[in-house]
């Protein structure tokens, strides 16, 4: 009798605490083995164990994270190696369609204020979101996908277990949570795998620390000005990628920390058993991939993402060009904001630039420098050294607040499309309110220890 040894998929318990479901379902698999090797013979017993021996070093103790942190170190450094020449080219030609529009208004007779809200409002911004999205989600998303339909997210899942175990979460929510690299409104709604409605609320809360499409732009290009900036130019990128997988890790650490104090507060209890079931490696199917990623992921995300914004847009030109006396209200906001923004390390420009950004982070670094530059529209730079001058020499940047500013964009409020996700999810405002003010709670505590630590210091 012959049959296919890859039948019964290796089973391995990652939590191993003694859990009376985790041995029952331990005691079944291993008597399911002990049938299968006397009853089952190979038809080559030759055939090596590729799975089991490349599992030996993905799942190891000591080689697992390790591999891990270097796969998240390459993908981030494709997606920010690979997406500055796309997102320019993508840019210029839409910026050279605002100006044909701003002609057409023009020509038509409309009055300045239509041209101004329409054109440099909504327009810009959709531009903005599209240039700036589109090139990253189209590398990172088909990435991402090939790390899955090989087979080793559940392997990242296994290794990740035992902390969210101990941090009284579900294991599956390291699952949801790299959904969350790509959207956190998809990380959200991934949150439905897990059974257990108490975790899958501490899921939900916390998925909002892991790094967006949204955020990733605003982490690359500060990274890329500071940190890879004091690097030599020959490492510059591998500094800014460097810089951006440590703020990934904050996120982890962050998620970890919250998810027990989650578990210990508003949601007592103790964290259901997983039992994880490893599939057999898969050879990636490559068409399959890139419908999944570009037309199910970065096309969704993007439609969403430019639903919310083109409003915002708008918005935020009427409040950059309504004045109050001598000041715009954005002036007027951040001039409100500018204490407790040096009280965080960042000023009260930044602050405003985030809560103009709640539709979409995309748009929260051009806020910033339109409001910096007191546009009336949003602005873009030519190049990340006139960047560096406008923050550094005009506006007294420091490292630290570059780093304040990443870790604030790392940890701050989710998005509006974020925001509406989980009410759809949870069905309840007090949680979506919860889910807004447990991330700003953190982004405020670890800004203002670490700007107070660096002033302390005299490292700033």
């Amino acid at each position: 009798m012959k049959q296919d040894t890859a039948l019964p998929d290796r089973v391995l318990d990652p939590a191993g605490d003694g859990i009376i479901r985790d041995r029952v379902v331990r005691t079944i698999y291993s008597h399911a083995e002990y049938i299968a090797a006397r009853t089952v013979k190979p038809a080559d017993t030759r055939r090596v164990d590729w799975d089991g021996k490349i599992d030996d070093i993905l799942t190891s103790r000591w080689l697992g994270f390790p591999v891990m942190m270097a796969l998240l170190g390459a993908v981030i450094w494709l997606t920010v190696a690979g997406a500055n020449v796309p997102s320019e080219l993508i840019a210029s030609a839409l910026f050279r369609v605002q100006d044909w529009l701003a002609g057409l208004f023009v020509r038509a007779g409309l009055p300045s204020w239509a041209e101004g809200f329409f054109v440099h409002g909504v327009y810009r911004t959709l531009a903005w979101v599209v240039s700036v999205m589109l090139p990253p989600m189209a590398i990172f998303f088909p990435l991402f996908t090939l790390l899955e339909d090989l087979g080793y997210l559940p392997r990242v899942a296994f290794n990740l277990d035992n902390f969210f175990k101990r941090a009284g979460a579900h294991g599956k929510q390291s699952l949801t949570m790299s959904m969350g690299f790509g959207c956190n409104a998809a990380g959200v709604i991934a949150c439905r795998i897990i059974e257990s409605p108490r975790e899958r609320i501490i899921a939900i809360l916390t998925n909002v620390f892991v790094p967006c499409n949204g955020r990733f732009p605003t982490l690359i290009t500060l990274s890329s000005v500071f940190m890879g900036g004091m690097a030599a130019t020959a490492y510059g990128v591998a500094a800014a990628a460097a810089a951006v997988a440590g703020m990934v890790l904050a996120g982890l650490w962050v998620t970890l920390v919250t998810s027990r104090v989650l578990s210990k507060t508003l949601l007592r209890g103790m964290p259901s058993s997983f039992t994880l079931e490893l599939p057999p490696y898969r050879k990636p199917q490559v068409g399959r991939i890139l419908v999944r990623s570009i037309m199910d992921r970065t096309v969704f995300v993007l439609g969403r993402a430019v639903t919310v914004a083109a409003p915002a847009g708008g918005i935020v030109w009427l409040l950059a060009n309504i004045r109050v006396g001598e000041m715009s209200v954005i002036g007027l906001l951040a001039g409100t904001l500018e204490p407790f923004g040096r009280a965080l390390g960042l000023d009260g420009h930044i602050l405003t630039a985030f809560i103009l950004g709640l539709p979409a982070n995309e748009i929260v670094l051009p806020i910033l420098i339109m409001s910096y530059l007191s546009t009336g529209s949003m602005a873009s730079l030519d190049s990340l050294e006139a960047l560096r001058v406008l923050l550094v020499e005009d506006h007294g940047w420091t490292w630290i607040t570059a780093l304040c500013t990443m870790l604030f964009s790392l940890l701050h409020f989710p998005c509006a499309t974020t925001l509406l996700t989980i009410r759809q999810e949870t069905k309840s405002l007090k949680w979506t309110l919860t889910a807004a003010l447990i991330p700003l709670a953190a982004a405020c505590l670890v800004c203002f220890t670490v700007a107070q630590a660096a002033r302390a210091l005299g490292l700033c």
